[in-house]
């Protein structure tokens, strides 16, 4: 039975491998007939594509059917039983097209299989160097820092919010709102532009100002605005410098005029019930990151905090507004070291400015002055508490009371200062550019509070603590005035709040 139906099997055999070698160059020349092959048109429409030699058919299959093929011509080379009709009778062809219908489906399936396990691939073309998207997609997206972004948000998109939306956008960037900010801008343009500045006035003052209300470095604003380090510190010396020199003198001024003299001794009596009072002093060390240790007398920066540091000293008034900033001398100083060596102190002891402003209480006239601590020397123009512990009299302590809260005023000046322009928390700046930088700050700080600007969290102060300076001899006049006038001050004061 097995040997009966060999001769059957390699006839069969060699059928299909000619079949599949035919089929294929058929397919490729297009000279195959669908009746012959018995192939319907949608199938060939299918496949064919496939086999043109434009399609690149894949290498292994092709090296398979010839290897077909050479075996085929090997079994019996003088044999087509599909191709060689012409040779064949009419009833012979019959005889193959019927038994090479199974022969004819195991090849179709099998090149069918191939094709499904094979997907052609499609080649994504290249784009050209001068195509419109190609140059889009190259192009690197522009910095959300950068001027043409910076001019965006400044001049097409700022009118189209809604103003606390926009105003709390801008604090958040430059630590004020867009109207003050156009407002600092208009100011130091005219100076900026003379300086021949490569970036526009705006774009550099937002720059600076976003450094002063987050503490940048350079190094971080460098790469923030792409721009060299070397530059940035320019430009931050020249806006903290036309800050602190030309907008100084027209946002931080001694109350000398009648009307501001009058509004700042009545919003002081409101809230401490004490007459005449005009401004709350106080100082405050300010952190340097470092100092360098070539820095002469470098040791006299160190606070008695145990941080590098220098001194600044304001006074506020009740709306703690800073009508006098000085910035002298370094951390290690005391608070009246540096009051003495102040300008302002020079012209009060020297009776320079003069405070047309006088009430009688008790019979005894009594000028404008300012208060301060403990720290302060005793002065007729300077008043202090009379201990820090409320050890004194009831008329004593009472006093104490009301002159802390008029210092409570520059407290909190000094507290939304750093707590609006993070800088002053720890210095970033050289040690030369570091007045300047605080004054631009305060500078600010009154732009701010004039304009009502809403106030950030206060930054808290160490506690203070140290002991009444000595007087000095050119003082012992104005002292004594002063303890007079002090006692004269707590008397009236306990006796009104005891009659109420």
């Amino acid at each position: 039975m097995q040997s009966s139906n060999y001769p059957k099997t390699v006839s069969y055999c060699r059928r299909r491998l000619l079949f599949s070698a035919d089929l294929t160059s058929a397919l490729q020349n297009s000279t195959l007939s669908l009746s012959r092959v018995f192939i319907s048109p949608k199938i060939f429409t299918e496949i064919r594509p496939q086999f043109s030699p434009e399609k690149n058919m894949d290498q292994s299959f092709l090296m398979m059917l010839s290897n077909l093929l050479h075996l085929h011509n090997y079994l019996d080379p003088t044999t087509s039983p599909i191709l060689s009709s012409t040779t064949l009778s009419s009833s012979a062809a019959d005889a193959t097209s019927t038994s090479a219908a199974p022969l004819l489906f195991f090849t179709l399936a099998s090149v069918l299989s191939y094709l499904a396990s094979h997907p052609p691939t499609k080649k994504t073309p290249k784009p050209s160097s001068a195509s419109p998207s190609s140059s889009s997609a190259a192009v690197k997206p522009p910095s959300e820092f950068s001027v043409a972004a910076f001019r965006a948000l400044s001049t097409e998109h700022i009118w189209a919010m809604e103003a606390p939306l926009r105003d709390a956008q801008w604090r958040s960037l430059y630590g004020l709102s867009y109207p003050v900010f156009t407002t600092v801008v208009e100011k130091l343009k005219p100076y900026i532009t003379q300086s021949q500045l490569s970036l526009p006035s705006d774009y550099a003052v937002a720059m600076v100002l976003s450094r002063l209300s987050h503490g940048l470095t350079l190094k971080t604003l460098a790469s923030r605005y792409s721009l060299e380090p070397y530059l940035i510190s320019k430009i931050t010396n020249m806006v903290t410098r036309l800050l602190a020199t030309k907008l100084y003198p027209e946002f931080i001024k001694i109350p000398v005029s009648r009307r501001r003299l009058v509004e700042t001794t009545q919003g002081f009596q409101e809230l401490t019930s004490l007459p005449n009072m005009c401004g709350a002093i106080d100082t405050t060390p300010v952190k340097l990151h470092k100092i360098s240790p070539n820095t002469l007398n470098s040791s006299m920066y160190t606070s008695k905090y145990g941080f590098p540091s220098v001194l600044l000293q304001v006074v506020a008034d009740h709306k703690k507004i800073f009508w006098d900033v000085c910035v002298k001398a370094p951390g290690g100083f005391d608070d009246a070291t540096h009051f003495r060596d102040s300008l302002l102190y020079n012209r009060l002891i020297s009776g320079d400015i003069i405070w047309d402003k006088a009430v009688t209480v008790r019979g005894q006239p009594v000028r404008p002055y300012i208060v301060g601590d403990w720290c302060f020397p005793m002065l007729s123009f300077l008043l202090t508490p009379f201990s820090y512990n409320r050890t004194g009299t009831p008329a004593q302590n009472a006093f104490d009371e009301g002159l802390m809260k008029g210092r409570k005023s520059v407290e909190e000046a000094i507290g939304l200062l750093k707590g609006r322009w993070k800088i002053l928390q720890d210095m970033n700046v050289g040690l030369n550019h570091a007045p300047q930088t605080i004054v631009a700050c305060c500078v600010l700080h009154n732009l701010c509070q004039i304009a009502r600007e809403p106030e950030p969290e206060i930054w808290k102060e160490p506690e203070e603590n140290g002991q009444p300076p000595r007087v000095m001899e050119n003082e012992k006049s104005c002292c004594y005035y002063g303890e007079s006038l002090r006692q004269v001050l707590a008397d009236d004061l306990y006796q009104r709040l005891s009659s109420r």
